[in-house]
């Protein structure tokens, strides 16, 4: 089973940059790929960004130019990198193990995979 934790949220002002990691441990690459999810209060979870291990990224329209996914197999961590943030940024970001061909649900991430969380809090 593979165990994600996420690190480099922060507060950052409206179009500053943000990396967050997100390092695996246990079976890493076991899996399709990775996605990145956030959940503001009183929000449902959205995806964000995910890479399959083919290399393919997918991103949501909000972030699509702004935000790239990328990892370091040696280092078994996936990041987001996070530019042009935005206060409707501001939410709890998660990473998740891609569990089979589709990426944009919550359903389609293998369930105990889910980190912690980081927040990211974006000022006006």
């Amino acid at each position: 089973q593979v165990r994600l934790v996420e690190s480099g949220g922060g507060l950052v002002q409206a179009g500053g940059s943000l990396r967050l990691s997100c390092a695996a441990s246990g079976r890493t690459f076991s899996n399709n790929g990775r996605g990145w999810f956030r959940q503001a209060p009183g929000k449902e979870r959205e995806f964000v960004a995910a890479m399959r291990w083919s290399g393919t990224t997918y991103y949501a329209d909000s972030v699509k130019g702004r935000f790239t996914i990328s990892r370091d197999n040696a280092k078994n961590t996936v990041y987001l990198q996070m530019n042009s943030l935005k206060p409707e940024d501001t939410a709890v970001y998660y990473c998740a193990a891609i569990s089979g061909g589709y990426h944009r649900r919550v359903d389609d991430y293998v369930r105990d995979s889910w980190g912690q969380g980081t927040q990211v809090t974006v000022s006006s």
